[in-house]
């Protein structure tokens, strides 16, 4: 009966956390921030239990909202608190306090933009195919990973 606990804390984790995330995504009242710290506390124990470990670094809070919302609350994981944050990155995704794409596809495009001046500066043959080449190889997929986050349609 011991694994029931730790199971209606899972359950109650993956109401508020994307499956394959591990930063809180939403906080609806006061007693939902005591419930989910409590599914953290347990998350915590079960882990341990199992001599596994929560990369805490990699965890945080972040408010939904149309202005960077501040959490009831502070959060703890195995004693550590978590940061409060305006946006956070989750398997590539930038997700931001209102929700909307403009940090996304800022950090997107910087980084295709460093991409391809990288190829610039490295090739000496300005050869249009051999760049074509290297600019679909190395920059079309920064550009095209997750493109359905800015056009859902």
């Amino acid at each position: 009966m011991n694994w029931l606990k730790y199971w209606n804390a899972l359950v109650l984790l993956f109401n508020y956390l994307p499956m394959t995330s591990n930063y809180i995504w939403r906080l609806l009242m006061t007693c939902d921030a005591f419930k989910l710290q409590n599914a953290l506390d347990l998350l915590t124990e079960w882990a341990n239990m199992w001599q596994l470990s929560v990369s805490v670094d990699k965890c945080c809070v972040l408010g939904i909202g149309r202005l960077p919302v501040t959490a009831p609350t502070d959060f703890y994981i195995d004693g550590h608190k978590l940061s409060l944050v305006s946006f956070c990155r989750d398997l590539g995704v930038t997700v931001s306090h209102d929700l909307k794409p403009t940090t996304h596809i800022r950090q997107i495009v910087t980084k295709a933009h460093q991409c391809a001046n990288a190829i610039l500066r490295s090739f000496v043959s300005r050869d249009t195919d051999l760049l074509l080449r290297a600019f679909t190889v190395y920059v079309l997929p920064v550009l095209e990973y997750n493109s359905i986050v800015v056009t859902p349609r």
